[in-house]
């Protein structure tokens, strides 16, 4: 890939992070960069240029489904906690996330649904401030 490719991913990646919360991209690029100065472009170009930026399904459906996949995990909250924000962001309502929570309940188990709860309420209180 050339420069003038990577800077691009590296673009649209963050413009739609600071569409799914305000300051998301420069937030999480400084915390990368500090591992690696490569590591924003190639698994945030990745995952939100290439993929999540994709036509086909509107932005949120993707965040609700992403609430989903990682709360049915139970393996990240941090990104869990994020998504939830995002979610609230791009239109998902209140009363969504708490359906995809039961849905978690249902097909991840009770301590999934749990730890979804306190990303949720988290993500509620958030939102309110």
């Amino acid at each position: 890939m050339t420069d003038n490719q990577d800077h691009d991913r590296k673009t649209r990646a963050s413009i739609l992070l600071d569409q799914m919360e305000a300051g998301a991209a420069a937030r999480i690029s400084e915390s990368l960069d500090a591992f690696d100065p490569d590591a924003f472009k190639l698994i945030f170009g990745f995952a939100f240029a290439d993929v999540v930026g994709r036509d086909g399904i509107d932005l949120k459906t993707r965040e609700m489904l992403t609430v989903a996949m990682l709360g049915a995990q139970g393996t990240a909250p941090a990104q869990l906690d994020f998504h939830m924000r995002a979610a609230l962001e791009c239109g998902v309502a209140r009363h969504e996330i708490v359906e995809i929570v039961y849905q978690i309940a249902v097909y991840a188990g009770v301590p999934a649904a749990m730890n979804a709860i306190t990303a949720a309420k988290k993500a509620f209180e958030a939102l309110e401030t």
